[in-house]
């Protein structure tokens, strides 16, 4: 199981680089401007979380967690990893955020933080979220600080929308777990930075789970004041910015303790940076942060959209990065971001939908164009729900993403 769920990850990251590749050669034109109004964004949200719901979504008798895909691979695990389990929660808080979507989507809200509890770790002197669930409903996992670092954000997502505190105290929890991820070693080059997961084989500092803490980091300072969740941010932040930054928005994906740089880019490094950036300037008022964030945001949307990148990109990935611009937006108010979301929805919407269904299919890297023999995947099924809810939601709102 620990070493299955390695590699799938491992595997998932391999072939979004091939087919990648394969979309710069071959890349079609872009789709004029979608235009539509938050209602039909709102009407494409709902009805692809119905699916969502309707395929992916085992219910209540099956203690309401989620197949990874359907159909299922032979051999498969019963119910999906700790990662997708955590975009279908985000995108039922995003869909719940549409204007007047609160009380039909609060029984849903509270299901899915309630089955979450089904993933936290039973070693109690490793407390944090496994990547799959422990015993008795499976056999455990390996805890990846990335996966709690996200999960710490749906807590803060949670408690923005209606001040639980026990969603504050979760993301506190969340934090504290991950701090035992950051490696400063003066031995090795570039100390600092944090590992993807807690494993004694593991040997790589990565973009993602360091930016992402950072901006747990960030969003706890901003609620409570406390200085050494904006220290742990600080210096998080300032980590990705020296030891993996290749230019303005890009972020290489991770340094290995032998010194090597893996140089891949991904759009949820781009928005992670630009997220936290915004949350640093929410929380402390330095100008310097936004106009971090907006050479970033600049720097991401050059590259991203040129070559049909942004397009063969996971599309939970690409979640990630127009969730961090619309913060922004909401302290920097720029056309472009909704207008590139706006452009890379209505795409998924007619290219990559089974009409007769409203099941997503992609390749077998989760994005790009969609492959008949790939199955559907709570994954990608989820990023569209969370992709189409951020159109239709209220500007207003974009402060709350997470």
């Amino acid at each position: 199981m620990r070493t299955a769920r390695t590699a799938r990850r491992a595997g998932l990251l391999l072939t979004t680089l091939a087919t990648a590749a394969a979309g710069l050669l071959a890349a079609p034109a872009a789709h004029a401007e979608g235009r539509h109004t938050t209602t039909a964004w709102a009407g494409r949200a709902e009805a692809s979380y119905r699916a969502l719901q309707h395929n992916l979504y085992l219910g209540a008798a099956s203690h309401d967690l989620y197949r990874e895909a359907a159909p299922a691979a032979a051999g498969s695990n019963p119910y999906s990893y700790l990662w997708e389990f955590r975009e279908a929660t985000q995108a039922t808080l995003y869909v719940r955020t549409i204007p007047h979507n609160t009380g039909p989507y609060r029984k849903d809200v509270a299901d899915r933080f309630a089955a979450l509890q089904q993933y936290a770790a039973s070693d109690p002197a490793h407390p944090g979220y496994d990547s799959y669930l422990p015993a008795p409903l499976g056999t455990g996992g390996d805890l990846f600080f990335d996966d709690n670092a996200v999960v710490g954000l749906s807590f803060l997502t949670q408690y923005r929308a209606g001040g639980d505190r026990s969603m504050l105290a979760k993301a506190r929890a969340a934090f504290t777990t991950d701090t035992r991820a950051w490696d400063d070693d003066p031995a090795k080059t570039c100390p600092g930075g944090m590992h993807w997961v807690e494993n004694d084989a593991n040997a790589i500092r990565a973009a993602n789970v360091t930016g992402l803490f950072a901006q747990l980091s960030a969003g706890l300072y901003q609620i409570t004041k406390e200085p050494a969740y904006l220290d742990w941010a600080q210096k998080a932040y300032d980590w990705n910015k020296t030891c993996l930054q290749q230019s303005p928005g890009l972020y290489q994906n991770d340094r290995d303790d032998n010194g090597t740089v893996n140089t891949t880019l991904w759009t949820y490094n781009s928005g992670a940076m630009i997220g936290t950036a915004t949350e640093l300037y929410r929380a402390t008022g330095k100008r310097a942060y936004l106009d971090e964030a907006v050479r970033d945001a600049d720097g991401a949307l050059t590259y991203w959209t040129a070559d049909d990148r942004l397009y063969n990109q996971p599309a939970i990935f690409n979640s990630f990065l127009f969730q961090d611009l619309l913060l922004l937006d909401s302290q920097h108010h720029d056309p472009r971001y909704r207008q590139v979301l706006s452009d890379y929805a209505d795409r998924l919407w007619s290219e990559n939908r089974d009409p007769a269904t409203g099941l997503f299919r992609f390749q077998a890297s989760n994005g790009g164009a969609p492959d008949p023999a790939q199955p559907v995947a709570t994954l990608n099924q989820s990023a569209a729900v969370q992709l189409f809810s951020l159109l239709a939601w209220d500007p207003r709102d974009y402060d709350r993403t997470s």
